[in-house]
């Protein structure tokens, strides 16, 4: 299987060319050319089994086919529950449960593994850049942490993160250096995509990508949705669907691209914060970036997703990918208030995100949609003490991993919003 470039000025490229590059040449996303059918619909005993079954047709052309098993072994080594809420068809898929307690551990320590196993022992060591907005940058950490021949460059909106999202970016120390930025998250993922397509920088140094525009990131999300979908249709003979809270587009075009492969996957409706570029594009106006600002759910505050380029390349136009998805916009009162009333109200305490998903559940039940739903809770709820515990009455208990983390010595450096300063770091780094 060949992998193209969104923006059609690429040429076609094998997988893992595209993994170790990131960005294609032409600044665009890669794809894949054609996307793979999945016709079965049995369930696999565990996650690992699920995602080497479905990501297998896109590692068929690659260096790692002989290694894969123990990719997804590695990458895929703790469960995605489906956990059954208040009510009869409610439910809540967990993916944090990972060693930085959110959903970008899965792909992290999948594209940790692959660009290891692509390595030659004799290349010089890579630098992994990664913008992020609040999760990412500590999974990305974790998954390439005293990795040999990697080094890692997080960048971050300084004071646009909790304080624990913050020391979970900046407690690694070894190979990883972490950068808090003055500006916003778009403003960290313009400065790492400028980077990245800087053809003079990459003859010193040998960059990739981390964030969702990566495939080694946005394909092993496939998996915990093909995993659940296919158990819940099996048992239920329906399919299920979901609701996915998203900032940059890259889970929920996951899912999308699970549902063109033909797994039993429902409806896919987006829930947003109060950066509603998503929901006024699907409610039929133009999509038109904006500055992000700044909300209770900090890792959506996303002004110009960069995954909407892959939805768009996926569909004959705008009003095809419109019939795709339902967006939904969730202001910070609503968060709070779902969160304050998610325990009495769904046997649950989510984190700000999750909470934009319940509240768009709560809507579809209240406008008489009987359907299954599963809400996407994307980060535990411990990782936003600051804005939870005061609002459910108690401390939220921390996970023994989330635990370790904060026992580390945690070290950042400042950078302003200047590419000619970023650039001077990755060539010293």
């Amino acid at each position: 299987m060949k992998f193209v470039s969104t923006r059609g000025a690429a040429a076609p490229t094998s997988i893992d060319t595209a993994l170790v590059a990131g960005l294609a040449p032409d600044g665009g996303l890669y794809v894949p050319e054609s996307i793979p059918s999945f016709a079965s619909t049995a369930p696999f005993a565990i996650l690992a089994e699920s995602a080497q079954a479905l990501l297998a047709p896109y590692f068929e052309d690659s260096a790692l086919r002989d290694r894969f098993a123990a990719i997804c072994a590695h990458a895929f080594s703790f469960d995605a529950p489906l956990r059954v809420l208040r009510g009869t068809n409610d439910h809540l898929l967990e993916l944090f449960h990972g060693p930085t307690a959110a959903f970008k551990d899965y792909a992290a320590r999948f594209l940790a593994a692959s660009l290891a196993g692509l390595r030659a022992t004799h290349a010089p060591t890579t630098t992994i850049l990664v913008a992020t907005s609040g999760d990412t940058g500590a999974a990305v950490a974790a998954a390439f942490h005293r990795m040999p021949g990697f080094n890692v460059v997080i960048l971050y909106p300084d004071g646009r993160v909790s304080p624990r999202q913050a020391h979970g970016l900046a407690c690694w120390g070894d190979n990883v250096r972490t950068f808090r930025v003055a500006g916003s998250f778009d403003d960290c993922q313009r400065l790492a995509k400028q980077a990245l397509g800087d053809a003079e920088l990459r003859e010193h140094v040998a960059l990739s990508s981390a964030n969702s525009i990566s495939l080694g990131r946005l394909l092993p999300q496939i998996a915990y949705y093909a995993h659940v979908s296919m158990h819940f249709f099996a048992a239920h003979g329906e399919p299920l669907n979901f609701i996915v809270p998203t900032g940059n587009l890259g889970n929920a075009a996951a899912a999308f691209l699970g549902k063109r492969m033909g797994l039993p996957i429902g409806e896919i409706v987006l829930a947003t914060n109060a950066n509603d570029v998503l929901p006024r594009f699907f409610a039929g106006g133009d999509y038109v970036p904006r500055a992000s600002r700044p909300t209770l759910a900090n890792a959506m505050d996303v002004g110009a997703p960069s995954n909407f380029e892959r939805l768009r390349h996926w569909h004959r136009d705008d009003a095809d990918l419109r019939a795709s998805f339902i967006a939904r916009t969730v202001d910070d009162a609503t968060i709070s208030e779902t969160i304050r009333s998610a325990p009495a109200r769904h046997g649950v305490v989510p984190c700000p995100h999750t909470a934009t998903g319940l509240h768009v559940l709560e809507c579809l039940r209240a406008h008489g949609d009987e359907r299954p739903w599963a809400v996407v809770a994307t980060a535990h709820p411990a990782k936003f003490e600051g804005i939870v515990a005061p609002l459910v009455g108690h401390p939220v208990e921390l996970p023994p991993s989330l635990a370790e983390t904060l026992s580390r010595r945690a070290l950042s450096e400042t950078l302003p919003l200047d590419y000619a300063a970023l650039r001077n770091r990755l060539l010293t780094t």
